[in-house]
């Protein structure tokens, strides 16, 4: 059966679009050009895949992912017709945890990252630099406002890693290692060449902020690389 709200969530999306474009022709007709987007916007919605409903993953793609989606069409014709710019997204490094991340955050750091690494294929011929941040626990606000899906968490995952990691993100609220302002201060000598991290400007696509972070990234290569070695005489295999 047709769910009559589809139609609605899409009339949403698409207002929010005009407004979107709407945002920046007012600011650089204030300002007169925008020189660096950077993507942060997004919030979390914690639980197994299965309890998710239709209002909360439409809402969650539109502030998480179309909303990035948007804000970077929006600035692409002004920093292409210059030739210069760069666009910055901040995903997570629970997009390569081993550990169970919040299903919601998986989805939407996954398509965040996709949509980058296509973006910066099509734009880098135009001076257009394009930068993924993948940063660690960082003691900002962010696992305060995580909540549960409104079906919250069944009896049945009680006791998994489901409910294992939701409480691990509770207790860890306020305790974070990372300090953010360091972030925010690597971030800025990336983008504008100067500083300790200015060596970098436009030489990598991704940022890693954080040791933690670091060191699960690293985690996930090297598990990446053996499942490809184990699997390397099955691979080869299908070659004509």
């Amino acid at each position: 059966m047709r769910n009559p709200m589809r139609s609605v969530y899409a009339a949403k999306s698409i207002e929010v679009a005009g407004e979107i474009f709407k945002a920046i022709e007012t600011t650089e007709a204030i300002y007169g050009r925008i020189d660096v987007l950077v993507n942060n916007a997004g919030y979390s919605v914690f639980g197994p895949a299965e309890t998710f409903s239709e209002r909360e993953i439409t809402q969650l793609f539109q502030t998480n992912v179309l909303g990035l989606f948007y804000l970077t069409q929006a600035v692409l014709l002004g920093m292409r017709s210059r030739r210069s710019g760069t666009i910055v997204s901040v995903s997570s490094n629970g997009v390569k945890l081993v550990l169970l991340y919040a299903a919601s955050m998986r989805l939407v750091s996954f398509s965040l990252e996709g949509f980058s690494e296509v973006l910066s294929k099509e734009i880098s011929e135009f001076g257009i630099s394009t930068l993924i941040v993948e940063p660690d626990a960082f003691r900002t606000n962010f696992l305060y406002a995580i909540k549960a899906s409104e079906k919250g968490i069944p009896e049945a995952y009680r006791g998994t890693v489901v409910d294992q990691a939701f409480d691990r993100f509770k207790a860890a609220a306020g305790k974070q290692i990372s300090n953010p302002v360091k972030a925010a201060e690597r971030m800025f000598e990336v983008i504008v060449g100067e500083g300790q991290g200015g060596l970098l400007k436009g030489k990598i696509l991704r940022l890693v902020l954080g040791e933690d972070a670091h060191d699960r990234i690293t985690v996930k290569i090297e598990q990446q690389q053996s499942d490809m070695e184990a699997a390397r005489e099955v691979t080869f295999s299908t070659d004509l």
